[in-house]
């Protein structure tokens, strides 16, 4: 799989600092500047220290699983133009190396729910998904049979950590709107999402 990240950091360079730091015990196999320029600090085929404690499905170390990118970010400003077009790019060719699905290109904050939010409110998923190159539902109030949310949430890859955690990663990730309890928006979606794109860890070897 593929996670993806935002630095959180004043800049590219200083991302870069302390992810080269054996002392910070953090790195990642990419990292993608405001500018778009994209530098390999890890090679692919090597584990690198990007996701931390978390889940995806039934991959419980995601760092062996999984092919990390940062971007350039302190958390609240949008994307740049040019690193976006930079991380379009760069997904087509490991999603081609490694046969990874699109479903598979998850948020930190998907796999860790309640303790991390990258690549935050701000990143346009539907943008990846609409070029093949993620997931998204814009089927949001479609009538339907009212399904629970829990067992949706699990199949779509979701840890099973505290309901209210699991909601908002999931409202992070696909309808960043709105707060409080649960909805039946919320449980559509959820369901629909997890019958087109349910979790499958034995396929995708990254």
């Amino acid at each position: 799989m593929i996670v993806l990240h935002y630095t959180a950091m004043a800049d590219a360079a200083s991302a870069r600092a302390r992810l080269c730091d054996p002392a910070a015990e953090v790195s990642a196999h990419w990292l993608i500047a405001e500018d778009g320029g994209a530098e390999a600090l890890v090679d692919e085929r090597m584990r690198a220290w990007h996701a931390g404690a978390g889940s995806w499905g039934r991959v419980t170390d995601v760092n062996s699983h999984s092919i990390g990118i940062e971007l350039a970010n302190s958390g609240d400003a949008p994307f740049p133009e040019p690193q976006m077009v930079a991380l379009e790019q760069l997904l087509v060719g490991v999603l081609a190396r490694w046969s990874i699905r699109p479903e598979r290109v998850i948020g930190h904050s998907d796999m860790a729910p309640g303790r991390k939010r990258d690549p935050g409110p701000r990143f346009d998923w539907r943008r990846l998904a609409a070029v093949g190159l993620s997931v998204w539902d814009d089927g949001v109030g479609q009538a339907g049979a009212d399904h629970p949310l829990g067992p949706s949430l699990t199949a779509l890859g979701y840890p099973e950590v505290a309901p209210a955690a699991r909601l908002a990663a999931f409202r992070l990730r696909f309808r960043p709107v709105g707060s409080g309890g649960e909805t039946a928006a919320d449980r559509a979606l959820a369901h629909r999402l997890a019958r087109r794109f349910p979790v499958d860890a034995t396929r995708g070897a990254a």
